[in-house]
């Protein structure tokens, strides 16, 4: 296939394969949509909106990516030159606001069409409390968090453009096909991306790592029994149920600021940061220093690849050993070195890392060193350009919706609010994790973030005994 009705036709990146591969291995095909609302307690012109979504559609190209298979299973992906999805309008006015969120949140749960069918939903809505917005629901193989935040973003800017004056026509956005062409060289074999795999091979063949768990040992205990192996160090992590949920915490502005001028001052990332409370928790609870857990790497580094729309997440398993006699931020840093290594070879595909693990370490299906994922997404998708006092004081509503399905037991993404506080959301498993568990790993992580960098030359060992 080297053409689907006219437009040029190209195979899935690496980072599209390992989605596709959760999609296609899940029996809840909708466990790749991503559901987000934005609101704001402003009157809105829907006629004027309509029109704003329908041009930040045709300005990505990403938003107008479709799929077609061949007859030999091959999938392949193009982007239509007009788009096709009807952008529909739907007022909550006189609903109950939980009802208005459970019926956004069915709309989630329902799986879009695979084939030469477009991979997105765009609903205008107008909430009981008087906020006024759009719904968006996304298929994870077209869009990112960070690509639908800018692709919201130019939404509102747009709007904001035709409304008030002074407030200029946003910067265009980037093209798709042509850093998609870029990723597609990489992965055809290139000197870096030998680099890549080198390095990669070379630390999952250094030393074995060990799992851990946010209930403790029993898992790796109750494998270990079940093979007679008391030294095995991996696990099943994995359910056959894939219902899932949301748990939410928010995290006011106060304290968020707080860890993002700890941050600032010793030079370390928010992402360097929240894996040091995570490893710390896990390390409490498995008496073990020696820790893994998944991190997301954006790949967004240059002007286009931020502004290409696209799904550019590679999730990499991320193992630091950090002893008790460790000042915290000492641990810390050793994230941030691992962290720069990890940035210095993200292209590398994850697919090929786990199978090379999975093989080097005679891995079971189903068997991992990680109990969960973090991600961190550093953008808000509150409007900060130009002709910001003619906008006012203007609330925003941000909210993530459930797609009731996760191909993984856990994963926790935080992000900013537009208020300045941090959202904490935990997807899980509802028959693995109970959103009581999540409560209490959310008061603890806290716990060991604050108490930690109040005095970062505390061991990790007293934050632990503290905590």
């Amino acid at each position: 296939m080297k053409t689907r009705k006219g437009n040029k036709v190209y195979p899935l990146t690496s980072a599209q394969k390992l989605h596709y591969y959760s999609m296609k291995y899940c029996p809840k095909k909708q466990v790749l949509n991503i559901g987000s609302g934005l609101t704001i307690q402003v009157e809105l012109n829907w006629d004027l909106l309509k029109q704003c979504i329908q041009e930040a559609i045709m300005r990505c190209e990403a938003m107008r990516v479709q799929f077609a298979e061949d007859k030999d299973g091959n999938v392949y992906q193009y982007v239509v030159k007009e788009p096709t999805a009807e952008i529909t309008h739907f007022t909550f006015a006189h609903w109950k606001e939980e009802d208005a969120h459970a019926k956004m949140t069915e709309w989630t749960s329902t799986p879009f069409e695979m084939y030469d069918s477009p991979m997105y939903q765009i609903v205008m809505i107008q909430m009981p409390d008087n906020f006024h917005g759009i719904y968006i629901k996304v298929n994870h193989l077209i869009m990112d968090a960070q690509s639908l935040i800018v692709f919201m973003q130019d939404i509102i800017e747009l709007y904001c453009s035709k409304v008030y004056d002074n407030v200029p026509v946003p910067k265009e956005m980037a093209s798709y096909i042509k850093q998609l062409e870029k990723d597609l060289e990489y992965e055809a074999g290139t000197n870096a991306s030998k680099k890549d795999r080198e390095f990669f091979e070379k630390l999952i063949s250094s030393s074995e790592p060990i799992f851990t768990d946010i209930y403790g040992t029993g898992k790796l205990d109750a494998e270990r029994e079940k093979n007679g192996n008391p030294n095995q160090r991996a696990a099943i992590n994995t359910s056959d149920n894939v219902d899932a949920n949301l748990a939410n915490f928010h995290l006011e502005k106060e304290p968020s600021e707080r860890m993002l001028k700890f941050c600032e001052e010793n030079h370390v990332s928010m992402t360097c940061l929240l894996l040091m409370g995570l490893r710390t928790y896990l390390q409490k609870e498995n008496g073990v220093d020696d820790i893994s857990v998944s991190t997301t790497i954006a790949r967004r580094a240059t002007l286009l690849e931020k502004r290409c729309g696209g799904t550019r997440i590679h999730s990499f398993p991320f193992r630091t050993i950090v002893s008790k006699d460790d000042t915290f931020l000492e641990g810390i840093f050793k994230i941030r070195d691992m962290q720069n290594q990890y940035f210095r070879h993200a292209n590398y595909s994850p697919s090929e890392y786990y199978a090379f693990r999975k093989q080097y370490y005679n891995l079971e299906n189903g068997q991992t060193y990680e109990p969960l994922a973090l991600t961190y997404q550093p953008l808000s998708m509150k409007y900060e350009g130009p002709g910001l006092d003619q906008l006012g004081d203007i609330e925003y509503k941000v909210r993530r919706y459930s797609n009731s399905a996760c191909a993984h037991t856990l994963y926790l993404t935080v992000s900013h609010t537009p208020s300045g506080g941090l959202d904490f959301c935990f997807e899980h498993q509802t028959g693995v994790v109970t959103y009581e568990k999540l409560q209490e790993v959310y008061f603890y992580l806290c716990r060991i973030i604050f108490y930690g960098i109040e005095d970062s030359s505390r061991t990790v060992g007293e934050v632990i005994e503290w905590s």
